[in-house]
């Protein structure tokens, strides 16, 4: 049975461990459905929501399994729009996982929400020369929407990692309430030093703990050392080195200490599950500013205005933010004069609706920038040695960060190199 619709009624698409749902909820929203396919995200949406129907995979979702709700919201797989993929290449809304929009698209169009957010990887931008991001704006405005868009970074939202992700809020017919979503009428002040924030030291005085200010960005991976460790944020003491707790990274996405510490039903290794997971989910502190906007957006009496006039009423209502804008009819972007698929380069922000779009540098902060710490999550005690990296661990991670000419935050390198000597003594 349909649960009946309010305005803050939300159903959660690729829903993961719960990060849009905590956010929402934290700012009054109420979740009516959540569509999972990971046997241990589902394991946590139903420790955290036993209450609200759960489906697995979009694929084989009917829309009519689906109740009705004012906000859909969701974060389709990253894995093949992602940068970090390398020389591997990048398949985009081709690959068998990114490509779940589309499925996911069929649903919208079906119910039309009256709001969308959706969350991906600054890569979206980029993908197939900008082609992909091409074809959800024209998707998403063929059914009425007015979608706007804009990259930001969770270390200034109170979440202390370096995370710049792409938010899209698309608002049916009315592209003042999408924009006004995302983007503050003023732009605040610029923040200085944001490389020294990756270098300077912060000390446990308990635990003699050192890390930098922010962490490297969280991945989806075991947690374990890799070929890119300098790149990666580990824990420093001063004759022993430890990757991140699973409860640390908890901490370092915005989620409650203990948020994914559950028996998992994919009978696998739980901390694994648990860094995966981490590693894939939004940063609650992110969402949940976009909620609080978004809500004022819902229940706003802000009247449409015509894509014609767009381009004024954003002039007055957010000039500081759109000094600087290209305009562009990005459904004529497809090829280019020699029948090649066009290069686009997409700005970090911009409003996309009824055939004309606009876009600009936006910053990756909001007017008032949250601070966060990293040493604020990093645990005081009774850390579990398995946690602990080996002294061969060490000199691998040296020797590697050595051959590829890198450098290591200076109390890591410090220790490890601590640990190497005391190897060779022995």
């Amino acid at each position: 049975m349909a649960r009946q619709l309010t305005s803050l009624n939300f159903n959660s698409f690729f829903a993961g461990i719960g990060g849009f749902d905590l956010a929402f909820e934290n700012q009054g929203f109420k979740p009516s459905f959540q569509c999972e396919i990971n046997t241990f995200c589902q394991s946590v949406l139903q420790e955290r929501w036993p209450d609200v129907p759960l489906h697995g995979d979009i694929s084989s979702l009917s829309s009519s399994d689906i109740p009705e709700a004012t906000i859909w919201c969701g974060g389709f797989p990253c894995q093949d729009l992602s940068v970090a993929r390398g020389s591997k290449g990048r398949d985009g809304l081709r690959g068998s996982n990114s490509g779940l929009f589309y499925p996911f698209f069929d649903l919208i169009a079906s119910h039309k929400p009256e709001a969308l957010i959706i969350e991906n990887v600054a890569g979206l931008l980029s993908s197939h020369n900008g082609q992909d991001f091409r074809i959800i704006l024209e998707k998403l405005t063929s059914i009425g929407y007015a979608v706007a868009w804009r990259v930001v970074n969770s270390r200034f939202f109170g979440a202390p990692q370096s995370r710049p992700r792409v938010f899209i809020c698309a608002f049916r017919g009315n592209p003042i309430k999408a924009f006004s979503t995302l983007f503050e009428e003023e732009i605040g002040q610029k923040p200085k030093g944001l490389r020294q924030a990756f270098l300077d030291v912060s000390e446990c005085q308990k635990s003699g703990a050192k890390v930098a200010q922010i962490a490297y960005c969280l991945a989806a991976t075991s947690g374990r050392h890799t070929g890119t460790d300098w790149s990666r944020t580990y824990v420093s003491y001063p004759d022993a080195v430890r990757r991140l707790t699973p409860s640390e990274c908890e901490g370092i996405q915005g989620f409650p200490k203990d948020w994914t510490s559950i028996n998992s039903k994919s009978g696998s290794d739980s901390d694994t599950d648990r860094y995966h997971a981490l590693g894939n989910a939004v940063s609650v502190p992110v969402v949940e500013w976009i909620a609080k906007r978004l809500k004022q957006e819902i229940m706003d009496s802000k009247k449409p205005v015509s894509s014609e006039s767009l381009i004024e009423n954003l002039l007055k209502s957010h000039g500081q933010v759109v000094q600087k804008f290209r305009e562009q009819d990005y459904l004529n972007l497809v090829l280019d004069p020699n029948g090649d698929e066009q290069k686009l380069k997409w700005m970090s922000g911009g409003i996309a609706f009824e055939g004309k779009c606009l876009d600009f540098k936006a910053t990756e902060f909001p007017r008032d920038i949250i601070p966060s710490k990293l040493i604020d999550v990093i645990e005081k005690s009774n850390v579990d040695q398995k946690y602990f990296i080996s002294a061969n661990a060490a000199e691998g991670i040296l020797r590697r960060v050595k051959s590829q000419n890198r450098s290591l935050f200076g109390p890591l390198n410090e220790a490890l190199v601590t640990m190497a000597k005391g190897r060779e003594a022995a």
